[in-house]
């Protein structure tokens, strides 16, 4: 039993020195990583090391600069700027920056050419569409009566010229049309004997009572039923002067009439207005004759060509606005007044050089623009601009047709011009303890 029990203790004491092995001595592939992982780091530092450096700086704030690592102001760790990167811009343009293709594509530069195309302009605005005023008859009566018999007895029939609107009685009319009759029939008496040869004119009572007539809208055929019949109508039947629909109607029956009341508003809409309001800036733009073009809501996908007719002559002083009035012609009377309109209104001047707007850095006293050149180099350049016009600069100076602007990524380089024009010294500052 001893014997067994010192063998048992020879065994227990062979398996912890075993597991203490495991403990303290790597495996033979660890030891050969660590040796690989050191050799690497070890190369990474010689290679930076062989690599000069300038100064350090914040990247957060790039005009932050130090001689030594350590922490920035803003917590930020301070990162190195190579001497050799900056022997590779001497030379160059003031603030150029030279990017590799990753670094590029990192940032997301995109470029694109500058181009010469036409400068046009579309302003968007809503109008009403209204009966055009030239196209409205405003039907009264020329003397007192009474209204006989009513032929158009309702708002929005639509009437067609000559047709009758209504009939009316006054002892004006009839007085004169029996003065007419007397003075037809005295005519062949007056024209012989001594009326003649005093030198009278048989046709004077003739052409009173027969301008009369015409001045109270008494028709050509309607006289000449009066002269042909030689009988007084009691009543004379009034007519529509256009085409057109009943905008409003006071004519009804039994009811007495004066030459100051409207009897009935007839509008034409085979062509219509449409006022818009365009902002006082804009005004500018629009011009008479000029090209419009009209959708409305119920009808989507229909557009409608018009023209500028007017510009009225003042500015609204609430609102700001000045308005425009269009023409719209309107065969299939598709287009309802008071009805809502989008419109768009185009203008262009000529040919210019443009430019993206997002390609412009606007400090607020110059616009730069950064220009793509060989090898990855990036040349900020100050331009000139007139106007912004839908999302387009028009360049007046400092860039020509074909040049490559970055359109894209553009705020990432102005900051590392920025910190290439700074230049390199860097005692200015120290970093955080």
């Amino acid at each position: 039993m001893r014997k067994l029990g010192s063998v048992i203790s020879i065994i227990s004491l062979a398996v912890a020195i075993v597991a203490l092995g495991y403990v303290y001595w790597p495996s033979r592939a660890e030891s050969d990583s660590a040796e690989t992982g050191s050799g690497q780091h070890a190369g990474h530092e010689a290679a930076q090391a062989e690599r000069p450096i300038a100064y350090w700086y914040d990247s957060m704030n790039p005009s932050f600069k130090s001689d030594k690592p350590g922490l920035a102001p803003d917590g930020m760790q301070l990162v190195p700027k190579y001497q050799d990167e900056l022997d590779k811009m001497q030379g160059s343009t003031p603030g150029m920056v030279m990017l590799t293709a990753d670094q590029q594509q990192l940032i997301g530069v995109r470029t694109a050419p500058v181009q010469v195309a036409g400068l046009s302009r579309t302003v968007r605005t809503v109008g009403r569409i209204e009966p055009d005023e030239t196209r409205i008859a405003h039907i009264h009566t020329k003397f007192q009566g009474w209204i006989d018999k009513v032929y158009v007895d309702f708002v929005g029939k639509l009437v067609h010229k000559g047709d009758p609107l209504f009939t009316v009685y006054s002892p004006e009319l009839v007085a004169t049309q029996q003065e007419y009759l007397i003075a037809l029939k005295s005519r062949e008496t007056l024209s012989k004997g001594i009326y003649r040869e005093i030198g009278g004119d048989p046709d004077a009572l003739v052409k009173s009572a027969l301008q009369r007539l015409r001045l109270w809208d008494v028709t050509e055929d309607q006289l000449a039923r009066l002269e042909q019949s030689g009988e007084v109508t009691r009543t004379m039947q009034m007519v529509s002067p256009i085409d057109g629909y009943v905008q409003m109607r006071e004519a009804y029956e039994n009811a007495s009439t004066m030459p100051d009341k409207e009897l009935y508003t007839i509008v034409d809409l085979r062509q219509v207005w449409v006022n818009v309001d365009i902002y006082e800036y804009e005004a500018a733009l629009i011009g008479i004759g000029q090209k419009a073009a009209m959708s409305l809501s119920y009808n989507p996908g229909k557009t409608y060509e018009g023209t500028v007719s007017y510009i009225y002559p003042s500015v609204d002083p609430n609102t700001r606005t000045l308005k425009v009035r269009l023409e719209f012609s309107n065969p299939n009377m598709k287009l309802k007044p008071n009805m809502f309109a989008d419109i768009q209104l185009t203008a262009g001047s000529g040919r210019a050089l443009q430019v993206p707007a997002e390609a412009v850095l606007d400090s607020g006293t110059r616009k730069i623009v950064f220009i793509a050149k060989e090898g990855g180099h990036f040349e900020p350049r100050e331009i000139q601009v007139s106007q912004k016009i839908d999302g387009q600069y028009v360049v007046t100076s400092g860039l020509q047709a074909n040049e490559m602007i970055v359109t894209s990524g553009n705020f990432l380089i102005d900051s590392e011009s920025r910190l290439v024009s700074a230049g390199a010294p860097a005692h200015q500052h120290g970093p955080k303890k």
